[in-house]
């Protein structure tokens, strides 16, 4: 397993580089306005469509919620892009025995307040306008562990240009309280995917 790193220089200039190219690239990033506990750590659960989506996240995090960043990534992302580890990535192998540190790990960063752990439960690609997010195994491990100073917080982000050269991201959020239960948690996540479409689909200019 690949664990964070910490190194104050390279974190500092990665993250100004995250930044930049996410305002350089978009014309705009859009979210929900949420109000967080600053007490609790947060579960951040986004769909997964593209090389975009953790500084997506990242950006979002640092303009929205404030917290220690961390995310989920498959260990050959991991060991390709080697930077990942010091803006707080942690590795996955599935299929490995490997796989319970990442899941204990994940578990232990959200009993810290300070921290977001970002997971995408597809745990690979989809289309931006898949009908539906499915939920790879292993979350259920995470909620059983991360004890109860947690707030779940659900992402749907949908991109397009419409009018603008530059492409428009729309971040949908909401907060939920679905304690440990994962059936609870795919069906929260299931409906807010589908009102985000609705909503996205419905824009016009």
């Amino acid at each position: 397993m690949i664990y964070p790193k910490k190194n104050r220089f390279i974190t500092w200039f990665f993250h100004h580089y995250i930044l930049r190219i996410v305002e350089r690239n978009f014309y705009a990033v859009n979210y929900d306005k949420l109000q967080i506990d600053p007490e609790r750590s947060v579960l951040l659960l986004a769909n997964h469509f593209s090389w975009w989506d953790g500084f997506l996240m990242y950006y979002l995090n640092h303009r929205l919620f404030g917290k220690r960043f961390h995310v989920m990534v498959i260990e050959e992302t991991a060991k390709k892009v080697g930077f990942f580890k010091y803006m707080g990535a942690f590795s996955v192998k599935k299929g490995s025995r490997e796989i319970l540190q990442s899941l204990n790990f994940a578990a232990e960063m959200l009993q810290d307040p300070d921290n977001l752990v970002l997971i995408f439960p597809q745990g690979k690609l989809y289309s931006n306008f898949t009908d539906e997010v499915h939920f790879e195994k292993g979350l259920s491990h995470i909620l059983k562990n991360a004890g109860d100073n947690y707030q779940t917080v659900l992402s749907a982000t949908f991109v397009e240009n419409f009018e603008h050269k530059k492409p428009v991201a729309n971040v949908y959020l909401k907060t939920i309280d679905a304690g440990g239960d994962i059936s609870d948690l795919k069906a929260a996540y299931k409906a807010h995917y589908i009102n985000a479409h609705q909503q996205q689909t419905q824009i016009s200019i």
